[in-house]
């Protein structure tokens, strides 16, 4: 049997699993920006909230996957899907933009990856 405070754990363990099988960047779409929402009342302190963290987290994780993809095919002189300069920022108004430009019926379909790798062929184009 189950005791109280055992019971109130439970939710916690059931999704630690779920949590833990994801990598950083994996994250969909619909989920962060349902997220940032729920701090973006607070504005620029959002970022220093642990949600904040989390979703600055995501983004970061994401931008070092792309660039490590990208640079994998650079070094085995593959065509890239876009061609970003050595570094750049992208400011959380761009991204929020960017994420909510995707229609709400796939949002939950989109990773964070796929939506940080889309967003760098749009700005930055191979040239032909």
């Amino acid at each position: 049997m189950i005791n109280a405070k055992h019971a109130r754990l439970l939710p916690v363990l059931l999704t630690a699993p779920l949590l833990c099988a994801m990598a950083p960047g994996d994250m969909s779409v619909a989920a962060f920006l349902a997220r940032a929402a729920s701090i973006e009342r607070l504005g620029p302190l959002a970022l220093a909230t642990p949600q904040g963290h989390q979703l600055k987290g995501e983004v970061i994780a994401a931008g070092k996957r792309y660039k490590a993809r990208i640079d994998a095919e650079r070094r085995a002189g593959r065509k890239t899907t876009s061609c970003p300069p050595e570094s750049g920022d992208v400011s959380p108004d761009q991204w929020l933009s960017h994420l909510r430009s995707y229609p709400v019926s796939v949002r939950r379909k989109v990773s964070i990856y796929s939506a940080f790798d889309a967003l760098m062929k749009k700005r930055y184009p191979c040239p032909a």
